[in-house]
């Protein structure tokens, strides 16, 4: 193997240009996720609250939007703050140890594999309910009721915390079940 840098370690420079990130890079990175949150947190929390005033809406899809706005502001209070401190483990304003960062890491991925979940099953439920709405015309109102859409979600939060709560133990697992939930939610956003 040929030597690159000249002083006969090749593999262990590389390594540290990998290792470390550019000058200040982490501070952005930091600040921009935290920003990022908090218009996450405001944005959700007024389309949670706006539903309320508007009469116009069927109440489950009305539902639907307020859960889609409760996954992403738990993304906004939850998952972005978590993965602050984990990027932020290297500044010297944050001393963090190796346990720390284990269980950080592992809460911010079953919060975002649960959230992110329930945000994509609850996106395609309603674009298949907005379907729905066009192909029964009257008789949606029958057959889309409140109940069985809070079954629905009800069915979704289970799913996604169940793969979250699987990624801990069994990651291969985990990530047939997040293929299938992709999967389908695709197949549904194409019709």
């Amino acid at each position: 193997m040929t030597n690159i840098t000249g002083d006969g370690n090749f593999t262990s420079k590389l390594n540290e240009a990998l290792g470390a990130p550019p000058e200040g890079i982490i501070e952005f990175l930091s600040a921009l996720n935290i920003f990022l949150a908090i218009t996450a947190f405001i944005g959700n929390l007024l389309i949670f609250v706006a539903p309320h005033k508007v009469f116009s809406i069927h109440p489950p899809t009305k539902l639907f939007f307020r859960c889609l706005a409760v996954t992403d502001l738990g993304v906004g209070l939850i998952v972005q703050p978590l993965h602050v401190t984990i990027i932020s483990r290297t500044s010297p304003l944050i001393k963090m140890n190796v346990h720390s960062v284990f269980y950080v890491h592992r809460a911010m991925q079953v919060c975002s594999w649960c959230l992110c979940g329930v945000s994509l099953l609850t996106s395609t439920a309603i674009s298949v309910d907005r379907l729905l709405a066009l192909l029964l015309g009257l008789r949606y109102r029958h057959v889309v009721t409140l109940r069985r859409i809070r079954v629905v979600i009800i069915c979704f939060w289970l799913i996604c915390a169940s793969a979250g709560s699987i990624r801990m133990w069994r990651r291969d697992i985990a990530l047939k079940e997040g293929s299938a939930v992709l999967i389908v939610s695709l197949v549904n956003f194409s019709f």
